[in-house]
């Protein structure tokens, strides 16, 4: 949501509109031009807003510039409704809106969502895998003999992220660079999984998207609900 800046922009509004409306719309001045400018952004700016966030009412512009108007010239007095009310009306409505956004950006992607649920059910029943209370899932490669790191741990990696059709979205390996951050400070799968690996492992990894990106992904290279897998390699623990 942008209700930040809409409300930034109306605030704006406010403070730069006359009191009185003119009919005089010639530009002799710098002033001129100035205040008319900023009326053409600002406008602009609102209707670009109002459109990101899917709005499908019609702002009626007669009683938004009145209710402006009323409140620079009269206060509440004069109001149909009051700042409060006004307010409460405000967070209630985008609160709905927000909602069937989420809704609407949920069942665009449910595509993903089902893939990922109905490849997890099966790679589950291959002999070597191995499923967490979590839903994580995991495949050794090769078994290492080393300590295990602990949260707090800062661990350095090799790592070659897949989507479930292969195509790779992100590889140290590819990079010929390994990678060295705090085991904390990753996304959950990998948190939970580096916590199990002795140093010295090599895991395939598949990270159901609640323990990756979740309902936001990565843009733009990583969609939401996305299912990932990962190979994993251990390379050493960081002495502290």
């Amino acid at each position: 949501m942008k209700k930040t800046f809409l409300f930034l922009s109306l605030s704006t509004l406010i403070l730069v509109s006359c009191k009185n409306e003119t009919k005089d719309l010639s530009l002799n001045t710098k002033e001129d031009s100035l205040s008319y400018a900023i009326g053409i952004s600002i406008g602009s700016n609102i209707t670009k807003d109002f459109e990101s966030q899917g709005l499908d009412t019609v702002i009626d512009l007669n009683k938004l510039m009145h209710a402006m108007k009323s409140a620079l010239d009269t206060g509440e007095a004069e109001l149909a409704m009051g700042e409060e009310d006004a307010n409460k009306f405000l967070q209630e409505y985008f609160m709905v809106l927000q909602t069937k956004q989420q809704d609407t950006e949920k069942k665009k992607f449910e595509i993903n969502i089902e893939k990922g649920a109905a490849f997890l059910a099966e790679n589950g029943k291959r002999a070597g895998v191995v499923t967490t209370a979590s839903g994580l899932q995991y495949e050794i490669l090769k078994k290492g003999t080393g300590a295990k790191p602990t949260a707090e741990s800062v661990v350095e990696t090799h790592y070659h992220g897949t989507f479930l059709d292969g195509k790779v979205f992100d590889s140290s390996v590819e990079r010929g660079e390994a990678v060295k951050f705090p085991v904390n400070r990753v996304i959950p799968g990998w948190t939970e999984a580096l916590q199990l690996m002795p140093v010295g492992s090599k895991w395939k990894v598949w990270v159901p998207y609640q323990l990756a990106y979740g309902d936001a992904g990565q843009p733009p290279k990583i969609p939401p609900y996305s299912t990932l897998t990962f190979e994993v390699e251990l390379l050493g623990i960081e002495k502290k």
